[in-house]
């Protein structure tokens, strides 16, 4: 897997929308109830139950996407002793969702630090230049459209999933299909692993490419031992929905700057025109 860190595609303008979701994704994070103690793996039992009642209540979940039927009793947040020892309590819902709008709440909801800070990182490098082609108004409905795209999509694939589903992953995952079309030939600055991280500046279209590659291999189940844990067929949902909504711009699109100095992470021997 490699780590992109940087892109060589500078914008021409300031991408609000971009940094917006950037702290609007951070904020929520923050205030999660119960997610400091749960992703350090020492939270207490009110906690976590205090989190799976916020879950099932913002979340999306596949059944309800797909059937339109809420679940006649959830956590409620609270915690009791029962025969088997000390559990979270179940109870009818005390609120009205709706699993519509569960989706747009569940692309702000993320699972740990690891996570977030994953997401965040490819809508920093990749987001900024998406906005700037599209501008910012016309870049936030895409946002969005490839964020339903990506859960309606995975919801149709796993219809009775009771599980919640979030992040902006599958949102994310767009802006990258769109950054393929937009800009196969930018290069992007990246880390790989080979006994140490290697920087190197790679094709976009050679990294984005084997991004889609490792979606599609973890979602088969191969190459991990617990494919059921992410979402990876809402990241080829939202991808390819990127890909499709960013291809009538392709033809107005303007290039990327050509790099020079480093190339793959030697420097490139200048050219002489003769």
């Amino acid at each position: 897997m490699v780590i992109p860190v940087h892109d060589v595609n500078p914008a021409r303008r300031t991408p609000v929308v971009t940094y917006a979701l950037i702290a609007a994704n951070v904020l929520v994070f923050l205030f999660m109830p119960g997610l400091a103690g749960s992703a350090a793996g020492d939270g207490s039992l009110a906690q976590l139950c205090h989190l799976q009642a916020f879950l099932d209540h913002y979340a999306a979940v596949p059944q309800e996407l797909i059937h339109h039927q809420l679940p006649r009793v959830v956590p409620t947040g609270d915690v009791g002793v029962g025969p088997q020892g000390a559990g979270c309590v179940v109870g009818p819902p005390g609120y009205d969702k709706s699993p519509e709008l569960s989706v747009l709440t569940a692309m702000f909801l993320h699972g740990g630090w690891l996570h977030l800070l994953g997401n965040m990182l490819f809508l920093l490098i990749f987001g900024n230049n998406i906005e700037d082609r599209m501008g910012h108004v016309r870049f936030a409905l895409f946002y969005v459209v490839c964020g339903y795209a990506a859960s309606y999509g995975f919801a149709l694939l796993n219809a009775d999933s009771a599980d919640p589903l979030i992040g902006a992953s599958g949102a994310i995952a767009g802006v990258l299909g769109a950054y393929l079309v937009l800009y196969p030939k930018a290069r992007v600055w990246v880390l790989v692993p080979f006994l140490v991280f290697l920087p190197l500046r790679l094709p976009a279209w050679l990294v984005l490419g084997f991004w889609f590659v490792l979606q599609a291999v973890y979602s088969s189940g191969e190459g991990v031992s617990a494919a059921g844990t992410v979402a990876y067929a809402a990241h080829i949902v939202g991808f390819l929905a990127g890909m499709l909504l960013a291809w009538p711009l392709k033809p107005g699109t303007p290039p990327p700057p050509e790099p020079r100095g480093l190339l793959f992470g030697r420097r490139a021997r200048p050219r002489h025109t003769w």
